[in-house]
């Protein structure tokens, strides 16, 4: 195992400075100006624009930046917003909790109901609750979250006036107070996430536990005796977990990046309305960590998931 784990690490380092490479290229040749809106602004006379400009060094040769920025990061030091002119780990230590509040709590709900539903589908198959599972899947897929979300905004919002439509983190009062108005301005983004995530988890659970459920290792545990409840739980999902425990790897690094079309709709300042808004902007330091964090947590769960398959499955060898 120590040395599937070494040689993965091995492997990971050379992908993640190709990753590096290719985004820091792209932005680099991408069209806009970061500090277009200064030349834009009459009060700030030019030379300040190109003192600016030569102290960040963006009209640099494309080697000598990204050499400066692998070593900044080696340091580190993840540099500056150019549109902020905040520290880029002070502005995502100010977004990072909001997104792992939405989105952490959206899967936190749609993880546990996606694995019931779908293993309840999958035993219960063509019943009336298979197909009640089945079609709200098909519509939870089918549906984007930014037209779910404009649709909850204007039931909720516009139609019953219950919850604000948009995110705000200056939630007045304390205590129940405070934890009252919290509920209110995320639970419209959570459900919307968690909807969205729990219609495709569920379809992945139910064709997963399918596949194995007809298996002739789970037809001899029932002729062995075992209660129905031990046949599913032990032999059958335990084996369906090997597919899903692969799909969640790749989702999960997502409760750090957030996600983009949500909190736009609802305004939600997070990580996501971040990135967004430094793709407008140009704003390498802060897209270069936000999209580089979300290919080192893709290669870390990557690899725990390559761990769990030998838990998971005893066939499975590590040399």
């Amino acid at each position: 195992m120590t040395q599937f784990v070494a040689r993965r690490v091995l492997i990971a380092i050379p992908t993640l400075i190709a990753i590096s490479l290719i985004l820091f290229a792209i932005l680099h040749f991408a069209p806009g100006d970061p500090f277009g809106q200064l030349a834009l602004n009459p009060d700030i006379p030019p030379e300040v624009r190109l003192n600016l400009r030569k102290q960040l060094g963006i009209d640099d040769p494309l080697p000598l930046q990204y050499t400066r920025w692998v070593t900044q990061v080696a340091q580190g030091n993840w540099g500056y917003s150019f549109v902020s002119r905040v520290g880029v780990t002070t502005l995502i230590r100010q977004r990072l909790p909001t997104t792992l509040f939405i989105v952490g709590m959206s899967y936190l709900i749609a993880i546990p109901l996606a694995i019931l539903i779908g293993v309840i589908s999958a035993v219960k198959q063509y019943s009336w609750l298979d197909n009640v599972a089945t079609t709200f899947a098909f519509l939870g897929i089918s549906l984007p979250s930014f037209f779910t979300g404009l649709v909850f905004i204007l039931i909720f919002s516009i139609w019953l006036r219950w919850l604000p439509f948009i995110y705000s983190t200056h939630l007045p009062g304390t205590g129940l107070t405070y934890l009252w108005e919290l509920f209110k301005h995320a639970i419209m983004p959570i459900m919307v996430l968690a909807l969205l995530e729990m219609a495709s988890l569920t379809r992945f659970v139910r064709g997963a536990m399918l596949d194995v459920i007809g298996q002739d290792y789970v037809r001899t545990a029932r002729a062995k005796g075992l209660t129905e409840l031990r046949v599913i739980v032990k032999h059958a999902f335990r084996n369906a977990l090997i597919p899903l425990v692969t799909i969640l790897a790749l989702d999960l690094p997502a409760i750090i990046t957030g996600a983009l079309i949500t909190e736009q709709i609802f305004r939600v300042p997070g990580m996501g309305s971040l990135l967004i808004n430094s793709l407008e902007a140009k704003d390498t330091p802060v897209v270069m960590f936000i999209v580089f964090t979300y290919a080192i947590l893709v290669v870390i769960f990557t690899l725990i998931a390559d761990i769990l398959y030998g838990i998971l499955d005893p066939r499975i060898k590590y040399a």
